[in-house]
């Protein structure tokens, strides 16, 4: 939860009137590579939700994540904890070497906005995949495209601009759909 690309986009889209928590995952506390089953990290996002609820009393909860982070706000927003919406920073539809196991089938069940932000070369993410998998989506949904970025939307250096140039921009939008939703 603390590396740069976390801290980056925490500070950039915190403003007055939203504040952004950030948490980590028991397997990361314990310090392991791996998640395990998905049981785990869901009940810890739910747990993370359920307190912010208790504590802050929110207007609005939006969750979401970088990538496993989002995959598990988007699983317990499809099996009907409340939110207001979803951010994805690089979603994973498929695991590391496997395009053909595509991981999109619960989106679905989600109903309310989701707001994908994706590099165009992100190996997890084709945005042609992307685009069939939102199609079927119901609910009002937005992709935000860091031309150039990878997976953490780092861009090459002959894209002509930096890489927290690139976050800068996504950043912005990431506000500009959260005040409008």
């Amino acid at each position: 939860m603390e590396s740069e690309f976390m801290d980056f986009f925490a500070d950039a889209i915190t403003s007055d009137r939203r504040a952004v928590a950030r948490f980590n995952f028991v397997y990361m506390e314990l310090g392991r590579r791996s998640p395990g089953p998905p049981k785990a990290s869901e009940d810890t996002y739910s747990a993370v939700v359920e307190h912010l609820r208790e504590t802050l009393r929110p207007g609005s909860l939006f969750i979401g994540g970088k990538s496993y982070g989002g995959r598990m706000a988007s699983h317990i927003a499809a099996a009907g904890v409340p939110v207001d919406g979803l951010v994805f920073l690089g979603y994973p539809l498929h695991a590391p070497g496997k395009p053909e196991n595509i991981r999109a089938a619960h989106l679905a069940d989600i109903t309310t906005p989701m707001l994908f932000v994706e590099g165009t070369r992100d190996p997890f993410c084709p945005l042609p995949t992307l685009e069939k998998v939102t199609a079927k989506l119901s609910v009002p949904m937005k992709l935000i495209v860091v031309d150039g970025g990878d997976h953490s939307f780092k861009v090459p250096k002959s894209s002509g601009r930096t890489t927290k140039q690139a976050w800068s921009e996504a950043a912005r939008e990431i506000s500009e759909w959260l005040e409008r939703s």
